[in-house]
């Protein structure tokens, strides 16, 4: 196992290399990889274990009756799969998560968390204290997608969503990336892609914003 990848992971914050490598044992972590595409939780599924991004990106997906697909969350390196379902009693999963590059991913039975460790090692309650961490940050990203969601037009949903990206970013000169292209940003806003398209070319002629692919601004007219 390298512990490198660990190194950067919120759940072992805190934690000496040695400790790592003492609490990964501890706790059974099983690493998977998955090619671009191919999906790590289907909806219906039962989720037993948490996974956590250690290469590679991923998102949530859910089909509607229609057959539409939108984009729920998006999940870079550290980011957690299946943490709020793991921790709720059997409940399925009512997304997708599929792999959008070469993904790894460790997985950590949930049960190891729940039951308190033979050791009572200071290691193993650190790592609960820092999963307890993402629980809370995993439901404050599905309340930043709400706030998105709840705006009655397309131009508020993406200000909105532009807003939160570049406060994230804290880039110089105000410029920063998102990680959607069009069609994602569509998605994820549950908009036409087309619609989003127009909107955002009438926001760059009014100076509300500016941008060149995938990169942003927010003027200082907004």
């Amino acid at each position: 196992m390298d512990f490198t990848l660990l190194e950067h992971l919120d759940m072992f914050r805190g934690l000496s290399r040695a400790e790592m490598r003492r609490v990964y044992d501890c706790l059974g972590g099983e690493i998977r990889d998955y090619a671009r595409g191919a999906a790590v939780i289907r909806e219906g599924d039962k989720v037993k274990r948490v996974g956590v991004i250690l290469k590679g990106s991923a998102r949530s997906v859910k089909t509607d009756i229609s057959g539409k697909t939108f984009i729920v969350t998006l999940l870079g390196e550290g980011g957690y799969i299946g943490i709020l379902l793991a921790f709720s009693e059997g409940r399925t999963s009512h997304v997708t998560v599929e792999a959008t590059d070469r993904l790894s991913v460790l997985f950590i039975p949930i049960n190891k968390f729940v039951r308190r460790c033979e050791k009572s090692c200071a290691a193993h309650d650190r790592v609960i204290h820092n999963i307890l961490g993402a629980i809370s940050e995993k439901a404050l990203l599905l309340h930043e997608r709400n706030d998105c969601l709840i705006k009655p037009t397309i131009r508020e949903k993406a200000l909105t969503y532009l807003a939160r990206r570049s406060e994230k970013s804290g880039a110089s000169a105000g410029t920063f990336e998102i990680p959607l292209n069009r069609e994602g940003l569509a998605e994820y806003l549950n908009v036409d892609r087309s619609a989003l398209s127009r909107e955002l070319s009438k926001m760059k002629k009014e100076g509300i914003i500016d941008f060149y692919k995938n990169s942003f601004k927010i003027t200082e007219k907004n």
